[in-house]
Order: C-alpha cells, then structure tokens, then sequence
C-alpha cells in the first residue's frame, strides 16, 4: 500500500469515528429521553423509518428548498441510527419486547457499528476510496435501491437465493450515510 492511500485511510478512520460519535449520541439522548421504545418495530418498520429519511433527502435534492427546520446532515444521522436499530432488532429476533438498559443498548450499538466499519474498511480495500468521488445523490440512490431491496427480501419471508440478506443491506445504509456525513464535514456536499 501507497503512503498516500494509509494517510488517506487513517483519514477516512477518523472522520468516520467523528461521524458516528455525532450519531451515537443523539441516539444515547434519546435512549435516555425514550428508553429503547423502538424495540416494537418489526423490520419492515425500520425500513419504512429510513425511507422516509432518504426520501426527504431526495425531494430537498430535486426541488432545492425546505420548510421543516432539520437538514440533510440530520436525515443522515437518523438513517445511521435506525439502520442499528434494525440490525439489534435482527440480533434480538424474538417477540417480547423487554426494554434494555442504556449501557446495554450502547453495547449493542458499539457492536454494530464496529462491524459496519470493517465490512467498509474491507471494501475501501478492495475500491479504494470510490465513494469520495461520488454524488450526495448517488449516496440517496443507493440507500433507497436497498430499502427496496429489504422490502422485496422480507416479502419472501426473509430468503435469498444468492443475495445478501437484509442485515448486508443495512450495513450498507449505515456507510453510505456516514459517507454523506464525511463529505459534509469537508464542505463537499450541502448538509
């Protein structure tokens, strides 16, 4: 590996981490605020929650104009939040819906969020940094193709016959918005 590609991957490591720290406390605030109520959701639930984040995001893009007060910067944080939510819903899979104690829930988020950034690490390995080059657009795209994607899987109930599974494609909602946040931090994308 390159010395420019490590500098840029230590980069990318840390404005990451940064990204995920705006996200994981609003989460923690509202875990404090709410407890973990959204433990009733079901994944389709979870899916519908990000879509109409992305969805937001994608009017704001096309029309250039918005009249509720949060901006695309939080929509990001929201999706990056909620696809967690779906992937400790996926882990717990069970019906009761107990509640878990704040230090429980920030155990379970650090786990897969940790595993977001290795599955990105590992395919920054593979495309190099591709995603920098792409458009807040693209991201928004991308995020809602595998909404789409997890509402088809969970209308068969659940199975793939050679495609990833519904936690592969929250994975991806979770990078592709942190990626957005990273390149709003840059002043690269409208935030």
């Amino acid at each position: 590996m390159k010395i420019a590609e490590i500098k840029a991957m230590d980069n990318t490591n840390q404005q990451y981490d940064a990204a995920v720290k705006s996200c994981k406390e609003i989460f923690l605030k509202k875990t404090k605020d709410y407890g973990t109520s959204w433990r009733v959701l079901r994944p389709i639930s979870v899916a519908d929650q990000i879509f109409i984040k992305a969805q937001r995001i994608k009017n704001i893009q096309q029309i250039k104009s918005q009249k509720i007060g949060d901006d695309i910067a939080s929509e990001f944080k929201g999706m990056v939040n909620y696809g967690v939510i779906g992937l400790i819903q996926l882990e717990l899979n069970n019906e009761s819906i107990e509640d878990l104690s704040i230090s429980e829930t920030e155990k379970r988020y650090n786990e897969k969020i940790n595993f977001a950034k290795n599955t990105m690490l590992e395919k920054n390995h593979d495309y190099g940094e591709a995603w920098r080059d792409m458009s807040q657009e693209a991201f928004v795209d991308l995020i809602l193709m595998k909404l789409l994607r997890i509402r088809q899987i969970l209308a068969n109930d659940g199975k793939t016959l050679i495609s990833e599974g519904i936690d592969a494609n929250l994975v991806d909602i979770i990078n592709y918005s942190l990626f957005g946040l990273i390149l709003i931090s840059e002043g690269r994308h409208g935030g």
